[in-house]
């Protein structure tokens, strides 16, 4: 596939998309939700440093029998990306709140991914407190730093977060180096050009990239949260799904087994050949599991 190719796919999920205006911390927020189906609710969360768009492959199976709710979290996407401006997960999850009420969502399922899996976790975490807007009913989360004292940054990672080279890294990112750098992460032997080309597109869009070492963050979020998260995690209630790329090396095999003894009434769908991004390594299958779960 040629980059206009890949290219003109991405502006096209942008053209069936639209534009909400949320309030989200005392502050007006233009926020881009990709929506698609009928039937009931089910909301997708995307990772880092990806948008709505990394759930293409999937979202046409799904609207087959849901109501697909994806926004660009902010500072992502489409979405608005504020300059010095401390991005948190804690924020994010009030993004998808003020989502949830905009567009009348009382009850949905939901589907998450790395970052949009520490969303989801803060919102068991509300849902455990009693705190949370909406009625969840099930939770798929893939890939993620659900233990962030497992969780392997990379290098590049660590030097995002650094708060000398960070910013000076962040100003200076290319599509070269992103691709490079996202190419660890996918599974040994998969053609993860046009994944990364795309992703790329939405990651760069209004020179997003420059918010790099502002976005890296979320890593602290983890920490700080932690046992909040994992307590929320082990502790709910509610019907959990695991879809995990066992060689993914930041999130993979490692944090799967950590499933296995803590969350053992969970289904847990082990991807042998896949990396860090079931939903683009291993769509049909990431589709399968979650339909299995209706």
């Amino acid at each position: 596939m040629s980059t206009d190719v890949s290219i003109d796919r991405v502006e096209t999920w942008w053209s069936e998309g639209e534009y909400v205006s949320l309030r989200v911390r005392g502050v007006e927020r233009e926020i881009f939700v990709r929506r698609m189906g009928s039937g009931p609710p089910l909301t997708l969360l995307h990772g880092y440093p990806a948008s709505s768009y990394q759930w293409a492959k999937m979202a046409p199976a799904l609207a087959g029998r849901y109501s697909l709710l994806m926004p660009d979290f902010l500072g992502f996407g489409a979405s608005e990306k504020p300059r010095e401006h401390d991005y948190s997960l804690i924020e994010q999850a009030d993004l998808v709140e003020a989502l949830w009420e905009h567009d009348g969502v009382s009850v949905t399922r939901a589907v998450v991914h790395d970052y949009g899996s520490s969303v989801g976790q803060e919102l068991l975490a509300r849902r455990s407190e009693g705190s949370l807007s909406v009625s969840l009913t099930d939770m798929t989360l893939m890939n993620g730093g659900i233990y962030p004292e497992l969780h392997r940054r990379t290098e590049k990672q660590s030097r995002f977060l650094d708060p000398v080279v960070g910013p000076v890294e962040s100003a200076h990112y290319t599509e070269e180096a992103f691709v490079s750098d996202l190419a660890i992460i996918f599974a040994h032997g998969y053609d993860a050009r046009v994944d990364s080309e795309e992703m790329w597109r939405t990651y760069a869009r209004d020179e997003g990239y420059v918010n790099s070492y502002l976005l890296i963050r979320y890593i602290r979020d983890r920490e700080t949260h932690r046992d909040r998260w994992v307590g929320a995690l082990e502790g709910t209630d509610l019907p959990l799904q695991f879809v995990w790329g066992l060689q993914d090396p930041v999130a993979g095999a490692h944090i799967a087994e950590r499933i296995r003894e803590r969350i053992p009434a969970a289904r847990l769908l082990e991807l042998g050949d896949v990396g860090h991004w079931p939903s683009l390594e291993a769509p049909d299958r990431s589709i399968a599991a979650v339909l299995a779960e209706d």
